[in-house]
């Protein structure tokens, strides 16, 4: 017999963030989120997101051991001021019985219904800023920092079940080319003077953080019209800040300012994780840290995580700026293999970007969707 229930203390929380160690134990494609983060994450008083959000998570057991997991939540911004009446859910994981899922899925519906809500998606995080969607392609690739992996069956269980597509993000493998072509560098110095634009470089974080908030505010700008999009609030870029800037290194983050010193697009890539979280196993201690910083200096992959460019400028080759300074870093650095992080299937701008680098598409996730009326 399957019983859902509700994390109800710390000890319980700590079960829900473990589940996912014992289901993908030995999975040679599964990397580990920090257990330390996680939990500050689903933490009510760590995380300033439940300012504007609400959750609870739900825990599946049978015969006594943990045999599922879900988060359902409600962001308040979405439904109140996007006029957007969706329950999300979120850090979904189920051994392989359709059971299970169904009944996590029931317990879910239950509470949107009770808040008037008209449809459930997921699997999302709080925001647009989080881990979405299930993995439908890419199985026998490591997944990034950012990213979930799941098993195959994940999908099957939801379309079993009468859920459908919703969003659908696609990730792409790239060849870092031993330098820049001409036309790319010809291109980036023609709109550096049509445009009269310079290039950013920083020396170390104390540097970079003054330009902070003005990077979250053109990602705001750049994926405003995008379905998923929420937009990110100060609080959370704060949170953001301190979460994610100590794994960056200044020079990997590269900036175009314009003549009046305006920052008007911005690129954040980081060399890749994966490996060193797999090896890390979800704690920092004792070795994981030396696996985390070994990443840091010895790595030929790297990961594209956020690009942001200011809407008047869109269209107009400043990419080309960009990306000639993140080639020179690359090829400095010994990275010899990109790899995108999501993006929505319709976003072909954002896929336009990489055509110089012989974009292979290697993954694809999406999330499902179902009315609860």
């Amino acid at each position: 017999m399957i019983e859902v229930v509700a994390v109800q203390n710390k000890k319980d929380l700590r079960a829900f963030v473990l589940f996912p160690f014992d289901l993908y134990r030995g999975h040679p494609y599964w990397v580990p989120p920090m257990i330390k983060e996680e939990l500050e994450t689903l933490d009510q008083e760590s995380n300033p997101v439940f300012q504007n959000a609400s959750a609870e998570y739900l825990l599946a057991y049978e015969s006594g051991k943990v045999v599922g997991r879900m988060a359902v939540i409600m962001n308040r911004i979405e439904i109140e001021q996007q006029a957007k009446p969706k329950l999300r859910f979120g850090w979904f994981d189920v051994i392989d019985d359709v059971n299970v899922t169904q009944q996590l899925l029931a317990k879910a519906i239950e509470i949107g219904k009770a808040h008037n809500l008209d449809y459930i998606e997921g699997p999302v995080g709080f925001t647009n800023m989080e881990k979405a969607g299930i993995l439908t392609m890419g199985f026998d690739r490591l997944n990034t920092m950012i990213t979930n992996y799941n098993y195959p069956y994940y999908a099957a269980h939801f379309e079993q079940l009468g859920f459908e597509k919703q969003a659908t993000w696609v990730e792409f493998k790239m060849d870092i080319h031993p330098k820049a072509s001409d036309k790319v560098l010809k291109f980036s110095r023609l709109i550096k003077e049509r445009y009269h634009l310079s290039v950013l470089k920083f020396k170390n974080k104390k540097e970079i953080m003054p330009y902070v908030d003005r990077m979250f505010e053109l990602l705001n700008q750049t994926y405003s019209s995008l379905q998923t999009f929420v937009p990110i609030q100060p609080y959370q870029v704060a949170h953001y800040k301190e979460k994610y800037f100590p794994f960056i290194k200044p020079d990997y983050i590269n900036c175009v300012q314009d003549q009046d010193g305006e920052l008007i697009a911005f690129a954040i890539v980081m060399p890749s994780f994966s490996k060193a979280l797999k090896k890390a196993n979800g704690r920092l201690f004792p070795f994981g840290w030396l696996h985390i910083l070994k990443a840091q200096y010895i790595n030929d992959t790297a990961a594209f995580y956020l690009i942001g460019i200011h809407p008047d400028y869109q269209g107009k080759g400043v990419t080309s700026i960009l990306f000639d300074e993140i080639q020179n870093l690359f090829n400095r650095k010994g990275i010899v293999v990109g790899e995108s992080n999501p993006e929505l299937k319709e976003n072909t701008a954002v896929q336009r970007l990489w055509k110089d680098f012989n974009p292979v598409q290697h993954k694809e996730r999406s999330t499902f969707r179902k009315l609860l009326q």
